[in-house]
């Protein structure tokens, strides 16, 4: 396919990678960040425009990798004919590209993604779109860049965000917050890797509530409590471990 690559982020570099490697071209580069698009553009093979209106209309698929915010701002004023035209983002619905072009949806990938991470991880896609024909372009599409790709509406796009929040990005804030005590006790953060990778790695096997461990779990009220003492100098991760503790205790394993 012939693809329009709309913004420079982390998304879109990433996607960029899978297009080249799946065989597909892309023609064009647009973002506001001049230095930014001519390097993803040359990377791609790709010319880049600078203006919504110089637009190419000779895609076949149009990709807008931007921010939730900046989609939302209904800034991306470009009308296509009826060429196919994505966003990526997990919170903002389809129906905001209804005026771009008869035929639109969503591609959203379902990864934390960091452009200068190698090798790129697999990709999972959550896709919309408004039209039988739009849907099944974008299958044909997602299968060449992706081993799981799944359909979800709006609302469902919208649950799947909340769980990757939940999972991902607080899961990794407990890690900064233990990688900065571990910091202040002179402690070796890279200890705890190879169990942050154990207890990942059985998720793929077993429920989490299956492999759940730790004083919580098993009712240990005297180690919470030392932890509790360990943290009297640390009132907000101390606010944390009780919190988190308390629900492990009350939850029916």
């Amino acid at each position: 396919m012939k693809i329009v690559l709309i913004g420079t982020g982390n998304v879109a570099v990433v996607l960029s990678k899978k297009i080249i490697a799946a065989g597909h071209s892309i023609l064009q580069v647009y973002g506001r960040n001049h230095v930014a698009a001519a390097l993803l553009a040359d990377n791609s093979g790709a010319s880049t425009c600078s203006s919504l209106n110089e637009i190419t209309q000779s895609a076949d698929l149009y990709i807008i990798a931007v921010t939730d915010k900046a989609l939302a701002s209904g800034e991306l004023h470009f009308r296509l004919k009826n060429q196919l035209v994505v966003h990526t983002a997990g919170s903002v619905s389809k129906e905001i590209l209804k005026n771009v072009s008869a035929s639109y949806g969503v591609l959203y990938p379902y990864q934390t993604i960091r452009k200068e991470v190698e090798p790129l991880p697999e990709i999972p896609l959550l896709m919309d779109a408004n039209t039988t024909t739009a849907k099944e372009q974008l299958t044909a599409f997602g299968k060449t860049i992706s081993t799981k790709i799944i359909f979800a509406n709006d609302e469902q796009r919208m649950q799947y965000h909340l769980c990757a929040v939940m999972t991902n990005n607080f899961s990794n804030y407990l890690y900064t917050l233990t990688e900065d005590y571990c910091n202040k006790q002179a402690l070796d953060f890279g200890m705890l890797l190879p169990l942050i990778d154990q207890t990942a790695n059985r998720l793929h096997h077993l429920s989490p509530r299956q492999v759940q461990t730790g004083p919580a779990a098993r009712k240990d009220l005297a180690t919470i409590e030392q932890h509790l003492n360990l943290l009297n100098k640390e009132p907000a991760l101390q606010h944390l471990y009780k919190i988190l503790s308390d629900d492990i205790l009350k939850y029916p394993w």
